[in-house]
């Protein structure tokens, strides 16, 4: 535990909603990186993605004062931003449903990274590569995926942020899942063939 002393979200909260502006700074850094996860994971477009980023705050800011603790902070954070990122979808009618099949999968993600042999292995390659085939699953995938592995999330709080039944975030990890490891499972072959 680091040498600062740690601040209660319900202090934090408290301080915000008193005109701390250095608090709602503090909450801001806190929860940057999960709000850019949920707004990336759903928007393509790095403009866009800004602007929402900065949207999601400014919608913290405003509610923040009806935020009643029945769940964590960063649950009702990932909660606005992941609303606020389909509305934008809806609003620019791009789809954010559907089921993808391994076929559809393997031909959004045609491309070989062509490496060093000595490097193939490397983590930060395979993270990278691993990272390249979420942001081409479709939306809901990605976006269960995001939260579960990246953000550590549990099931009923995925549930909560996206509204889905857990029986549909099970079948949405399962399926990315298995997607994803197909894939990894070419790009080795591949790799090992160069």
């Amino acid at each position: 535990m680091s040498n600062s002393p740690m601040i209660t979200d319900r202090a934090l909260v408290d301080k915000i909603i008193s005109g701390d502006m250095q608090a709602f700074k503090l909450l801001i850094k806190q929860n940057e990186r999960l709000v850019a996860h949920m707004v990336s994971r759903l928007v393509d477009n790095p403009e866009d993605r800004e602007e929402l980023c900065q949207d999601v705050f400014l919608k913290v800011y405003q509610k923040l004062s009806g935020f009643n603790f029945q769940s964590k902070l960063s649950t009702w954070i990932a909660t606005i931003a992941y609303r606020h990122s389909v509305n934008y979808l809806k609003k620019k009618k791009i789809p954010i449903e559907g089921d993808i099949e391994q076929e559809e999968f393997q031909s959004r993600t045609h491309f070989v990274v062509h490496e060093n042999p000595e490097n193939l292995f490397s983590n930060k390659d395979l993270k990278d590569f691993m990272v390249q085939m979420v942001d081409k699953l479709p939306v809901q995938y990605k976006t269960v995926v995001t939260l579960f592995h990246l953000e550590g999330m549990k099931l009923p709080e995925i549930e909560q942020v996206t509204e889905l039944p857990v029986n549909t975030i099970k079948s949405h990890l399962f399926r990315a899942r298995k997607l994803l490891k197909e894939k990894l499972k070419l790009y080795l072959v591949k790799e090992e063939l160069l």
